[in-house]
Parts: C-alpha cells; sequence; structure tokens
C-alpha cells in the first residue's frame, strides 16, 4: 500500500516512524515533512493545504491511502475535495469531513455540540460585535477566573484566562473589535473556568466504532513549573497515575459514546482521531475542548505506546472495522521533551545548526524532529519547536530524566527546553 501523510511536524515525524514499520506499507510520501521524515520515506514539497497539488502527487505515486496531520487542511475540507473528485475517490483519506472538522475549527459549533448530546462541557455564552455590550455584561456577571476563547482557529493562541473583570473585558475589547485574532475572533466564546486536572484523550472511530488509544498530559508553558507564555506544547507524559479504570468508564459512558452516537444523529462524516481535551473535576470528565487530529506533543508519546500496527488500523477505520480491533499497548512511562527556539513562543530565528543527532542513540530514545529542514549536509532549525526527545521508562521520573539526558548531547544556537515535564508526578512514579 502507498501512503501519503500530509503535515511537517512532530506529529507527523512519529506518525511516519510508526507506519514505516508496517509491512503493509510499500511507499511513504509526506507532504511536506521535514529532517526527520526524510528518513522515513520521500518529502514532497507541497503545502499542507494546496488540494490540486496535493491530488496531483497522489495520482503520480499510485496512492492508497491519505492521513492528515494537522487541523488546517481538514478545516478547509480535504476530505470533502478527495470525495467529490470522481478520479480520487478511490482513495481512502483518514479525517473528518469539513463540517465535522468544525469541531475544532468553530468553538461555538463544538459547545453546541455537546450541549445537543448532553456532554459535560463548562457553561458558556458566545458573542459576535453586534453583541458587543450584552457581552461585557455577561463578564461583569461572571466569577473568576473567566475564559474567553477565539471561535476559530488560532495557532494554539486563541484561549486566554483572565483573572479579573477588568482584564477580561480589556481582552474580550481586543478580540471583537480591534480583531487581536483577526478572523479566528470574530466570535468570542465567554465560559466558565473549570478547575482540576487537565488530560488529553484520543480516540480513533470509523463513525460508527471506536477504539481508546493511550491519554497524556502535555505542558504549554514555556517556563518551569508551568510560568510564562503558552506554547503549542514543550513536552507531554503517559499513562496518567490518576487515570483509573472508574474515571475511564465515566469518560466512555459520559462523553466518548455520546460523541460518537452524535456523530451519527448529526449525520457527520467523521473517520479519523477526536482529540478530546479534559479536565478531571475531583473524578468527574468534563469536555474542554475537541480537536479533530491527533495533538502534537501528545502524539510523541501515545503512538509509542501502541503496539498495533498503524496501517492495519488506518484501514480497520476506513473500512468500518474497528470493532475487530483491541488496542496493545506498552505498559511502561513514556515522555517527550521538547527542544525549542530561542525566543519562541515569541520571535525566533530559523537556520541554526543541529548538532549531536549522531550521538542520540539510546534504545529507548527516540529524537522526533519537528521543525527542522536538510541544508546541504546539515539538519537545520526551521520553526519555533525543533525537536521532540522521546524515552521510555519504568515511571515518568526515570522517562523524562533520559529525554533531558538525550537533550543535552544535542545543540543548535539558542537552544532551550524545559527540564521539569511531568513534575507533578514524580512522587506517584517511584522518585
Amino acid at each position: 500500500m502507498n501512503l501519503l501523510l500530509v503535515g511537517s511536524g512532530g506529529r507527523e515525524h512519529t506518525l511516519a516512524w510508526k507506519l514505516k514499520q508496517s509491512p503493509l506499507c510499500d511507499q511513504l510520501f509526506i507532504a511536506p515533512g521535514n529532517a526527520g521524515t526524510a528518513l522515513c520515506g520521500t518529502n514532497l514539497p507541497i503545502a499542507v493545504s494546496d488540494f490540486d497539488g496535493l491530488a496531483a502527487a497522489c495520482l503520480d505515486n499510485s496512492i492508497d491511502m491519505i492521513l492528515v496531520g494537522p487541523e488546517d487542511p481538514l478545516v478547509k475540507g480535504i476530505y470533502d475535495f478527495f470525495k467529490n473528485k470522481k478520479e480520487l475517490a478511490h482513495i481512502k483519506l483518514i479525517g473528518p469531513s469539513k463540517e465535522a472538522s468544525q469541531l475544532e475549527g468553530s468553538k461555538a459549533f463544538a459547545k453546541a455540540f455537546m450541549q445537543r448530546h448532553n456532554i459535560p462541557t463548562a457553561a458558556y455564552r458566545e458573542f459576535t460585535s453586534d453583541k458587543y455590550l450584552e457581552g461585557v455584561e455577561y463578564i461583569k456577571a461572571q466569577s473568576l477566573p473567566i475564559v474567553l476563547k477565539a471561535d476559530g482557529l488560532a495557532a494554539g493562541k486563541g484561549v486566554l484566562i483572565c483573572q479579573n473583570h477588568l482584564e477580561a473585558m480589556a481582552e474580550f475589547e481586543l478580540m471583537l473589535l480591534r480583531s487581536k485574532f483577526g478572523e479566528a475572533g470574530k466570535k468570542v466564546v465567554i465560559e466558565e473556568f473549570l478547575k482540576g486536572i487537565e488530560l488529553s484523550l484520543f480516540v480513533l472511530t470509523d463513525g460508527e466504532n471506536y477504539v481508546l488509544l493511550p491519554e497524556a498530559k502535555d505542558y504549554k508553558r514555556i517556563g518551569e513549573a508551568d510560568a510564562g507564555l503558552n506554547t503549542g506544547g514543550m513536552g507531554a507524559v503517559s499513562p496518567l497515575p490518576f487515570v483509573t479504570d472508574a474515571f475511564l468508564q465515566k469518560v466512555k459512558e459520559t462523553i466518548i459514546e455520546p460523541t460518537i452516537a452524535g456523530f451519527k444523529k448529526d449525520n457527520l462524516d467523521y473517520k479519523g482521531f477526536v482529540f478530546i481535551g479534559l479536565m478531571n473535576d475531583n473524578g468527574d470528565p468534563k469536555v474542554i475542548e475537541y480537536n479533530c487530529r491527533m495533538g502534537d506533543p501528545e502524539t510523541e508519546v501515545v503512538i509509542p505506546r501502541i503496539k498495533n500496527d498503524l496501517v492495519e488500523l488506518l484501514t480497520a477505520t476506513a473500512g468500518q472495522k474497528l470493532s475487530e480491533i483491541k488496542i496493545e499497548t506498552d505498559d511502561r512511562a513514556v515522555a517527550t521533551v521538547v527542544a525549542v527556539s530561542g525566543g519562541y513562543p515569541g520571535d525566533y530565528e530559523k537556520g541554526k545548526v543541529i548538532t549531536g543527532l549522531d550521538l542520540t542513540t539510546l534504545e529507548d530514545t527516540i529524537v522526533f524532529h519537528s521543525g527542522t529542514k536538510n541544508e546541504g549536509d546539515e539538519i537545520v532549525t526551521n520553526g519555533g519547536r525543533v525537536l521532540a526527545v522521546t524515552s521510555f521508562g519504568e515511571n515518568i521520573t526515570e522517562a523524562v530524566e533520559q529525554s533531558n539526558y538525550m537533550l543535552d548531547q544535542l545543540h543548535f544556537e539558542g537552544m532551550y527546553f524545559r527540564t521539569d515535564i511531568g513534575y507533578e508526578f514524580k512522587e506517584a512514579s517511584g522518585s
């Protein structure tokens, strides 16, 4: 089977690494890929939202299946594009339709979906600029802190947690009246703040059935002990000590099963990954958000824990046969620690030479590339998040320490990484 993987980050290198292990994978192409994916298959210089370019590459390379990594092409309708063209309709595409992708593309769409299907989530209201003054009054009446969410995609930066009413009103004005997040902020969702422990849960569904993948927790803040600005993710760990069988049963009954049933009731064409951002509120799970793809850097800890053949899983998804699949997982702890460019998540420079990649040869450690590219004989930085170093361990502490050790062998100018990923689980993991 010839496969095309769409995307260029750490998530895509991890997926490419796993796809390449399958005996069902004949040729693997990645568009546009990075220096890491080039080790797993053939990179194609095609942008993720260049649907015509991707279509031509599929026909040129006899592609049988497409796996879409990032959200942007899904929200823009890549599934519908391929499904509605006769010459492309035979290609199996793993990812939801344009309408179903609004679960991630529109916070208001997702909240309405949850409300309609009685899925536990935070109380909310949505406002547009013509309801601005009504929104201000609503903010004044809310208890603190207050959560403001840009309705559309804002590169992970569209969610603000405001600690006082003045801050909330100022940000509300910036979003609705001053286009702080551009088109994404033309509608703003104001939400109740949920207290508890956040976690990420991943489901693969064929629209009828689903399989539950390993859970993870990621770390968004740039600084140690979760201080500083939000990023795309500085690291992740799996499994989580507090995720018990009883908690998972609650999640299945109150969230996952109503979500899959909701797809059917609403006629949403959904074959692919569902990322469910959850809050564990004293043992009661509530949905923070849906994403219509795997998370990054959570993919870098979830996929290595799955023992199943990924191509086999995706084939079952396309053929609506996931009921025949049982997920097998590695019981060991896995941690990934992300190395970022100096200045990230603000301004940063690209093109810094990466050294030490030939030294990272420990058996239970994998270096996944995120923002990298080949430049002659060298590999250079090409993004804010550059590398994600994933390690296995007997517990979270051991896995994190091994990733940190490997990162000490790597270097590029301005390189920074958090050394405390998984810090709140150190006692629970035996350290």
